[in-house]
């Protein structure tokens, strides 16, 4: 089944996008249910005030909220799987999104966003991530127990988007189409210099269609994430995170995976010396065997403030595990849950398990709108006895045929212009350079390049 979008999508677009954040009453967020625009209620009662704040009682008490998203994105691909006279590959991915968020009292308030995700054009058909022709993103009711300004403390239960830390093992998944969203329950408490998330969630199993995904009837994923602020000592954030696989796939074999995962991040973003230092050790069942897995990720950078186009030169090193030995039953390799897909490169080849990389970046802020950044990932395996993975976590080629750790080399070049706070347009070019592992595993090898232009339009 196709779907077909009316022009005034993309007029209603053009016709507000010069708006001001002013105008909007607060920035937009990553997600569009934390945005609140309650302070618009005494305001002017123009068009775009009425859709964010549109009253439902005579006292103002009840209102709702109305928003979502337009975003266009054209990308291509020559020899995206290393094989030489694989060809050009392109395609055309759409995101349309539209929520209400219905505020009945200071207490309570039911949230809803339908997604549509759409791909054209792939001479090999959409993946996973490019493709979910209509689904129900968030549906939920949230609870709030305490609302003061020292201490919150609320309910949400129901279909729901989740996103942590440096989005390295949970994250929505911006940079794909295709966001990722769970349903169950989640406790938050919130003070000034502390908060916490408690949840119990399951991951449904994701289909190209209208309506079709299907839920898995079990608990996917459970946990605990907390964070300090410090103040002028940083950010620490604690984290126990569970998950279960009943079909997970490694180089040691497909079973049941009950995995636990203890977590720690010491971070500091902002000007000045900035860094991220992050932890994460893996331990459960797999199969009859046992689980032993880890991961490191160390980075430093500064932003010179003062200096013209401001720069910021960054430095990261990840060290993840892989699986000493194949066919012994138990298992090494770490496992990245639900990362954001684009964490190694615009168009990632292998994700992040049995991996090191060292990652240096430079980033130009042009002018207030315009940042430009420059990428070099250089990737090895660590496991000599394990294969590569892709972005998901997933399973992708076996490596222990192949005695050589070097995977390769990205070149990563992009841009980002934001109009405003709701328009914004980016492009991005992506060169990998095969490394010894790769002609091992392609005997008739070719470099890989990747590029794409992204629109987006939120309101």
């Amino acid at each position: 089944m196709s779907i077909n979008y009316p022009r005034w999508t993309i007029i209603f677009a053009f016709c507000i996008c010069n708006l001001s954040t002013d105008a909007f009453g607060q920035s937009i967020k990553l997600m569009r249910y934390d945005e609140d625009y309650s302070s618009l209620k005494d305001s002017s009662r123009n068009f775009y005030n009425s859709l964010k704040f549109l009253p439902l009682s005579a006292d103002k008490k009840v209102y709702v909220t109305f928003g979502g998203e337009i975003r266009e994105e054209f990308g291509g691909k020559i020899n995206e799987d290393w094989i030489k006279d694989q060809g050009f590959n392109s395609s055309f991915l759409q995101r349309y999104s539209l929520y209400a968020d219905l505020n009945v009292s200071k207490r309570l308030r039911f949230f809803a966003q339908m997604n549509s995700a759409l791909e054209n054009g792939s001479k090999y058909g959409p993946s996973p991530v490019d493709e979910d022709q209509l689904a129900l993103q968030n549906l939920f009711a949230e609870y709030r127990i305490l609302n003061s300004s020292g201490n919150k403390l609320a309910v949400l239960v129901g279909r729901q988007e989740i996103n942590y830390g440096s989005g390295r093992l949970i994250s929505v998944r911006e940079g794909t189409t295709v966001r990722q969203y769970f349903t169950g329950a989640k406790v938050m408490y919130a003070s000034p210099k502390f908060t916490i998330d408690a949840f119990a969630l399951q991951a449904d199993e994701v289909n190209f269609g209208v309506f079709d995904n299907k839920p898995s009837h079990q608990a996917n994923l459970w946990g605990a994430y907390s964070n300090f602020n410090i103040e002028k000592g940083g950010n620490f954030d604690f984290y126990y995170l569970g998950t279960r696989r009943d079909n997970a796939e490694f180089e040691e074999g497909i079973a049941k995976e009950i995995r636990h995962t203890l977590a720690t991040r010491y971070w500091k973003s902002g000007g000045g010396f900035i860094y991220n230092l992050e932890a994460a050790y893996q331990f459960g069942k797999f199969g009859n065997g046992h689980i032993n897995a880890w991961t490191t990720a160390i980075e430093f950078g500064y932003l010179f403030e003062q200096t013209k186009f401001k720069p910021s030169i960054n430095l990261r090193n990840d060290y993840i595990s892989g699986d000493k030995k194949a066919g012994d039953g138990n298992l090494q390799t770490f496992n990245p849950l639900y990362p954001k897909g684009g964490y190694f490169g615009f168009n990632p080849l292998i994700g992040p398990s049995n991996l090191i990389d060292l990652h240096p970046y430079l980033t130009l802020t042009i002018t207030d709108q315009l940042t430009v950044q420059g990428d070099v990932v250089f990737n090895w395996r660590y496991s000599l006895n394990d294969g590569i993975y892709r972005p998901s976590g997933n399973f992708n080629t076996a490596g222990s045929f192949s005695n050589h750790r070097f995977i390769g080399t990205t070149y990563l070049l992009s841009a980002d212009y934001q109009f405003n706070d709701s328009l914004s347009i980016s492009c991005g070019g992506q060169y990998f350079r095969v490394g010894s592992f790769i002609k091992d595993l392609v005997p008739e090898f070719a470099n890989s390049k990747f590029f794409n232009t992204q629109i987006s339009f939120k309101f």
